[in-house]
């Protein structure tokens, strides 16, 4: 059976990429990464994926800070054609896609962000959690629309925010429950097991 290709943005250290590496070796995620892309030349993503012997590729971004330039994003989108790459995995990628990315790949690039959406979008997720003072955060992998932090929810998972938390002790509480969720999301893509009904991803 041919395993679904997937294809890795990352931005930064790629401890999400990590995990997903680790589940496809041990066959929780039937899925294979054709490759891995950064906008940043020395982001250790890269190099995790260099370990792992996966295409791993730095495409210039251009010169806005939240966003690919058009003409680099058809670079992007060229890469992954290359590598036949059939899902698209946000992995602390720090950019912000176009329409027309979005359209090529529509319904087939997820993100994921770390808190129970759709509160707390954009940027430290778990400080603006913490600072609000909620009894409850948590993990959200959805797919991405021409929004923030706007499209579909495929999985959540809740983590209780407990009296002596600091935000970075509650970081990486979630960020544990990150590297679980993705892959069951992945999972539930590559069998197929759920449909999208407006906002809502139904599991089969």
């Amino acid at each position: 059976m041919k395993k679904l290709i997937i294809g890795i943005l990352a931005s930064g250290r790629g401890s999400n990429l990590q995990a997903i590496i680790d589940n496809t070796k041990k066959g929780k995620i039937d899925a294979e990464i054709g490759c891995v892309i950064s906008d940043k030349e020395d982001a250790f993503a890269l190099e995790r994926a260099r370990k792992a012997n996966i295409p791993a590729h730095y495409i210039y971004p251009g010169t806005h800070k939240t966003f690919l330039d058009p003409e680099c994003e058809a670079e992007y989108i060229k890469c992954l054609k290359k590598h036949n790459v059939e899902l698209i995995c946000l992995a602390g990628f720090m950019r912000v896609l176009h329409p027309p990315f979005l359209r090529v790949y529509r319904g087939r690039i997820m993100n994921i962000h770390p808190a129970l959406l759709p509160s707390f979008k954009g940027l430290h997720a778990q400080k603006q959690a913490f600072d609000y003072g909620v009894k409850v955060s948590g993990a959200t992998v959805h797919f991405v629309d021409e929004g923030v932090d706007t499209g579909p929810i495929i999985v959540q998972r809740a983590v209780e925010i407990e009296n002596d938390d600091t935000p970075d002790m509650l970081e990486q509480r979630i960020l544990k429950i990150e590297h679980k969720i993705y892959s069951e999301a992945i999972q539930l893509f590559a069998e197929g097991r759920f449909k999208i009904i407006g906002r809502r991803v139904i599991k089969k």
